[in-house]
């Protein structure tokens, strides 16, 4: 009788610690939803949707210039101060020629930011309703658009909110403001604002990412399922986010790093933060209280195939078995009828 083959080290350390087996339980979400080839087209449509929010600002800064003479004199004149002879002229004719056509590049700009936030936003969700195994049917066209644009409106809000809170957490904003309030610097304040900076930071990005988990999805889930991932979510951005900062300071000195750095650090960013979101999900969906017990299929019906054929009679070997047989029975039964008489 064969032993029963031992456990493995992963089997053994799932069950005697339960947070390692949720981890392999969210990994194993991730990887079966295909999160990094999710995470891969986030990061594209981020990318592809900033050109067309460029074009949006600098229609905005048209606008702004156009119907602001001094400032745009007084940035003339800085630019001829910078840029001497023909380059500078150069400079100003076009600053000139985006401000006068600032009204169509505005709306060329709102046209393909709005088509490609529609991508951005339906890939987010699609990525995120994976990860919670939603297996929603297909809607129709048109109202799935009117919600993903509607969707993208509020995570739009969202994130200019974010970022709001994140700016005013700045440590140096912080020091003007207590500044313009009459607080006297005092030893030691730095490191009290850069502490509570992070704490800020921490919190938002904590507060964004639970509603992200929780409402972007194609069918929204309780915010109680959501809160823990979202903390999870929130402390391995913070962290990201002070590594790529020193990241950014070391390559950007170069003419180099200053050229492609920045556009590099910006995808690896995009596509970190994706999937800190896409497993942070996977993580929530594998919890306990979120546990649904895996559909059992029907088996598959019984297919009967009777084979029939033709009546071949008895081969030759079969015959003379036959007949052998039959000889020694009528031989043994004449020599019972003989001994009887």
């Amino acid at each position: 009788m064969t032993e029963p083959a031992k456990p493995g080290i992963l089997d053994r350390f799932r069950a005697r610690y339960h947070w390692f087996d949720h981890v392999m339980r969210a990994a194993g979400r991730y990887q079966n939803s295909k999160g990094d080839f999710y995470a891969a087209g986030i990061t594209y449509y981020t990318i592809f949707a900033l050109f067309p929010l460029l074009m949006v600002g600098f229609a905005a800064a048209g606008f702004v210039l156009a119907s602001q003479p001094h400032l745009l004199a007084d940035i003339e004149s800085r630019i001829k101060a910078t840029f001497s002879g023909s380059l500078g002229q150069q400079l100003i004719g076009l600053m000139d020629s985006a401000i006068n056509s600032r009204t169509s590049v505005g709306v060329i700009g709102l046209a393909a930011a709005a088509w490609a936030g529609l991508g951005w936003i339906a890939n987010l969700r699609e990525a995120l309703s994976q990860m919670w195994d939603q297996r929603t049917d297909p809607k129709n066209f048109v109202r799935t658009k009117i919600a993903d644009l509607l969707v993208l409106l509020s995570t739009f809000v969202a994130i200019t909110v974010t970022l709001v809170l994140g700016a005013l957490a700045d440590p140096s904003l912080m020091e003007r403001i207590l500044e313009w309030g009459g607080v006297p610097h005092a030893t030691g304040l730095g490191g009290v604002l850069r502490a509570a900076s992070l704490l800020m930071s921490w919190l938002v990005s904590w507060l964004l990412f639970t509603w992200m988990i929780a409402r972007l999805p194609r069918e929204a889930i309780s915010f109680r399922s959501s809160v823990r991932a979202g903390l999870l979510a929130a402390v391995g951005f913070v962290i990201f986010k002070q590594v790529a900062g020193i990241y950014l300071r070391s390559v950007v000195h170069g003419p180099a790093g200053a050229t492609f750095g920045p556009v590099l650090g910006l995808m690896v960013f995009a596509y970190i933060t994706a999937r800190l979101l896409l497993f942070a999900t996977a993580w929530a969906a594998t919890s306990a209280e979120n546990q649904r017990p895996e559909p059992v299929p029907a088996p598959a019906p019984a297919v009967i195939n009777p084979r029939v054929g033709p009546d071949e009679g008895l081969r030759t070997r079969q015959w003379v078995a036959a007949m052998v047989v039959g000889a020694f029975g009528a031989l043994g039964v004449s020599r019972l009828w003989r001994s009887s008489r």
